[in-house]
């Protein structure tokens, strides 16, 4: 009986042991995601300041995270905050590497072709080439170096760069109708609620399942509206040979209160900003990862 029971005690350690690298994985990808949110909810706050004539600070990544160094403990929560991203970066590079088991991935027993599931690839290698410059700017702020400017300043600064390059303007604009293409992408991909395939939905409550939904369809419609603007003001800027007219994350929130609607278009997406990362929230509890 003593030797069954260690028998069975050696299957078990080697069965937790295997699914260990998983595990791991689910916890870097459940804390990125809460890290996303606390941007996000950070930016929208920053934007509806901005919208009732509070501008002292901008409403972009550079922002938020000087919102948190002046709180207290603000050191602490910024390096928080760094290991958040840093398993997002994890995350996002197995996905890369080892695929995903989100709907229609061929590499997961879904019923997409292989060159969808390179496709998901190669977007999460983006990804996670991106998360891996959000970690590494998070970190430098957190120790004292003040990060590397706005969103504004980087974008002109890209710009200017780029247009100096053979075909530059070329570029800039190809970039710029890129980024409209993403925005639109992700706010269509919101009002159709696509991202409930993505979601555990089985084990939520009613009330859950609505506030999840308002924040994913509404966080996603204006954070889709924040990258379209954006893309503009590059196509913009590519057209008349001015990087001037590029704008970041900041002046991009700000050029919604000079539009007919006024401040309360602003309010409006700095409030989905807000929800988006309630939704990021949610997925970092409902996703499935």
């Amino acid at each position: 009986m003593s030797s069954h029971v260690q028998s069975k005690g050696r299957r078990a350690a080697g069965a937790a042991a295997r699914r260990s690298p998983r595990e791991v994985l689910t916890s870097a990808g459940r804390a990125g995601f809460v890290a996303r949110g606390v941007i996000y909810v950070l930016v929208g706050v920053l934007a509806i300041r901005i919208a009732f004539g509070d501008g002292g600070q901008e409403a972009d990544r550079q922002g938020a995270l000087q919102s948190i160094a002046a709180k207290p403990f603000g050191t602490a929560l910024l390096w928080v905050l760094v290991a958040g991203f840093a398993c997002m970066t994890l995350w996002r590079t197995a996905q890369a590497v080892i695929g995903t088991d989100e709907p229609g991935e061929s590499g997961s027993g879904g019923s997409a072709g292989s060159g969808s599931g390179t496709g998901k690839r190669l977007m999460n290698a983006g990804r996670a080439v991106f998360y891996g410059f959000v970690c590494w700017g998070t970190a430098t702020f957190a120790a004292g170096g003040g990060g590397s400017g706005s969103s504004d300043q980087k974008s002109r600064d890209w710009t200017r760069s780029a247009l100096d390059l053979p075909a530059g303007r070329w570029l800039v604009g190809a970039v710029g109708i890129g980024l409209v293409a993403a925005g639109a992408t992700i706010a269509v991909r919101a009002a159709r609620r696509t991202y409930m395939k993505k979601l555990s939905t089985a084990g939520m409550g009613r009330r859950t399942r609505q506030a999840v939904t308002v924040t994913g369809t509404g966080g996603g419609i204006a954070r889709g509206t924040v990258f379209a603007g954006a893309g503009v003001f590059v196509v913009v800027a590519a057209v008349r040979f001015d990087p001037g007219r590029a704008k970041g994350i900041d002046d991009t929130l700000r050029s919604f209160t000079h539009t007919a609607a006024g401040p309360w278009l602003l309010v409006l997406v700095a409030v989905g900003l807000v929800l988006f990362g309630c939704f990021s929230f949610a997925s970092a509890r409902w996703r499935r990862v």
